[in-house]
């Protein structure tokens, strides 16, 4: 297995190994809610709406190893995917430091508790709802900046 160097967060994106890529998630779930694009402004909006393999109480993936086997389009982000993923969440550790900026006061790696995303109020926890056929995506549109 792979270790993380101390402060890795720090480095390029491009530096980081395998573990220190994965490492770098602050737990959010941000990235799993469902998306409606404006077809006239080419917009991207975040609904509620989370995707069926996220665990709304944890915020994470429930079959992360072997999403794509489930949602065949799951988005899988890389070094060099960043910058083309427009919607990533404007707290997202990874789009933080693509544009060089640190992380914030309440990501674990900066606090040392996994548990800090949800008190502050920037993960997924308590206010989605499960995926479903019958959801108009159009009226779980999210007011707040995601």
């Amino acid at each position: 297995m792979t270790s993380l160097r101390p402060r890795f967060w720090d480095l390029p994106l491009g530096a980081l190994n395998d573990a220190e890529w994965e490492a770098l998630c602050d737990g959010c779930g941000k990235c799993c809610l469902h998306k409606v694009e404006d077809e006239d402004s080419g917009r991207i909006y975040f609904t509620n709406v989370r995707c069926r393999l996220l665990d709304a109480e944890r915020a994470c993936c429930m079959h992360y190893e072997t999403r794509n086997s489930y949602v065949p389009d799951c988005v899988r982000l890389t070094p060099e995917t960043v910058d083309d993923i427009v919607w990533l969440p404007r707290t997202c550790a990874y789009r933080l430091r693509n544009e060089g900026l640190p992380l914030p006061d309440w990501h674990y790696l900066i606090c040392g508790d996994r548990e800090a995303v949800h008190r502050a109020g920037e993960s997924v926890r308590g206010w989605t709802v499960g995926e479903s056929d019958e959801l108009d995506l159009e009226d779980h549109l999210v007011e707040r900046e995601i």
